[in-house]
């Protein structure tokens, strides 16, 4: 079901709205419409991340342990350059699986 829903737009926005619509190929309405609907999800999105970094923040701290940036970043080059990433420290020359430490006070 739907609901009606009065918006006042400037009459300068009013008009890039309409030219972007017709740009884009849609009724002003539909552009509208799919507007509020990337905005809605790109700030859905933000909480969700907001929430995700709150909950890895208190894990971090509730264990005390975290991962050198040093050994996180040159794990993840080599992970992106397509080496050979070991779990545990190697002698054969592959990159190990960075560990965790405690925070450092």
């Amino acid at each position: 079901m739907s609901t009606t829903t009065t918006i006042r737009l400037p009459e300068e926005l009013k008009g890039r709205v309409a030219a972007a619509a017709e740009r884009a190929g849609s009724t002003t309405h539909a552009f509208i419409l799919e507007a509020i609907a990337e905005k809605t999800a790109r700030e859905e999105q933000r909480a969700d991340l907001v929430q995700e970094a709150e909950a890895r923040y208190a894990r971090i701290a509730a264990s005390g342990e975290t991962i050198p940036w040093q050994d996180m970043r040159r794990y993840l080059m080599a992970h992106v350059a397509g080496s050979s990433i070991a779990r545990t420290s190697t002698t054969n020359g592959a990159i190990a699986s960075p560990t965790p430490r405690k925070l450092a006070r």
